[in-house]
């Protein structure tokens, strides 16, 4: 098997570069890590991030770019630039991971999907969620009408950051809707489709004086009912109780916790009840799956897209208007 050559663009202090990079060095049998660049000031601003890249070769974005031997690039910058670099690795036709959403600008990340659609080059998002097996799985059983109609998609991804995470949501549109919500927005739309109308209700709580906005919510319309995102940053006890629930006319499923930790490890598992009873008294039988690095199977996928052994399944046009869809909940 062919091992790929692959680079990173940056990292970030909230989002999911290190545990890229981490993932890439965990994999050696798939990945042959070629160097990194901090084009930002990252080093400066993200010290505490510096280790894990310790002992490989740190290059410029131009060196990177240019290289010829180097077969794709995660683009790991903060948000805010990571439209700018993504442009750049997709003007050098490499192929691409990309952290989500994908930048702030709707004109520019509609650039970068012409760009890569132009190019026929693997474009693939940090989207983890869509490579828990559990979530895997319920696609299969909706998709085998196990569920029978889809009525309503009830997704929560919350959490209690620091005031300091809360006020730099100020950054983005929609505030967490924007930072964790679109994971949310993407397991609505991948399982629903384009709703008929969203209702963006995001708030900035104002406690402890901070300017973002950190409590995400959005409503989506569909033929048979109303589907949510809510995403609250100030929520003791929140990552445990992050789930999905999907209603159907034949039987419901929900995956709570969404994740939750191994004691002592990194790896995450989950919780999936499913019941097609109409007794209101059963609530169905719970299951766990095998506890994984949330980043590993995503990343070995990535490399088999880059292979050509596997066709990505979120095409150019999904990532598209998804973005569009997540700025809408944003309220932009």
């Amino acid at each position: 098997m062919k091992k790929i050559r692959v680079a990173q663009i940056g990292t970030s202090q909230n989002s999911h570069g290190n545990s890229i990079w981490c993932s890439f060095k965990k994999q050696s049998d798939i990945f042959e890590i070629v160097g990194y660049a901090m084009p930002e000031n990252e080093r400066e601003k993200f010290p505490k991030n510096m280790a894990a890249f310790e002992g490989y070769r740190e290059m410029t974005v131009e060196e990177i770019l240019s290289d010829p031997t180097i077969d794709a690039v995660a683009v790991e910058t903060e948000e805010i630039y990571l439209t700018k670099y993504a442009q750049m690795v997709a003007d050098a036709k490499k192929h691409m991971h990309m952290e989500k959403p994908g930048g702030t600008d709707l004109a520019a990340f509609e650039k970068l999907i012409a760009t890569v659609k132009a190019n026929g080059t693997v474009f693939h998002t940090g989207y983890m969620y869509r490579y828990n097996s559990y979530v895997m799985q319920l696609k299969e059983d909706i998709k085998a009408g196990k569920l029978g109609e889809i009525i309503s998609v009830e997704a929560q991804m919350n959490c209690l950051h620091p005031d300091t995470v809360r006020d730099w949501l100020k950054c983005f549109p929609g505030g967490m809707m924007f930072f964790l919500g679109c994971h949310l927005v993407d397991l609505i739309y991948s399982i629903q489709g384009a709703p008929k109308r969203v209702i963006p209700m995001n708030k900035c709580t104002g406690i402890d004086g901070v300017a973002g906005e950190d409590f995400g919510m959005a409503a989506f319309e569909y033929e048979k009912g109303w589907s949510f995102a809510k995403t609250n940053a100030n929520e003791h006890s929140g990552f445990g109780r992050r789930q999905l629930v999907v209603n159907g006319t034949k039987g419901t499923v929900e995956l709570k916790p969404l994740e939750w930790y191994v004691e002592g490890k990194s790896d995450l598992y989950t919780g999936r009840r499913f019941s097609d009873s109409a007794s209101w008294t059963y609530m169905g039988e719970k299951e766990y799956n095998a506890p994984a690095d949330r980043y590993d199977n995503m990343m070995a996928s990535f490399a088999a897209m880059v292979r050509g052994e596997k066709e990505n399944p979120w095409t150019y046009d999904y990532e598209l208007e998804l973005y569009r869809l997540v700025l809408t909940a944003c309220g932009k």
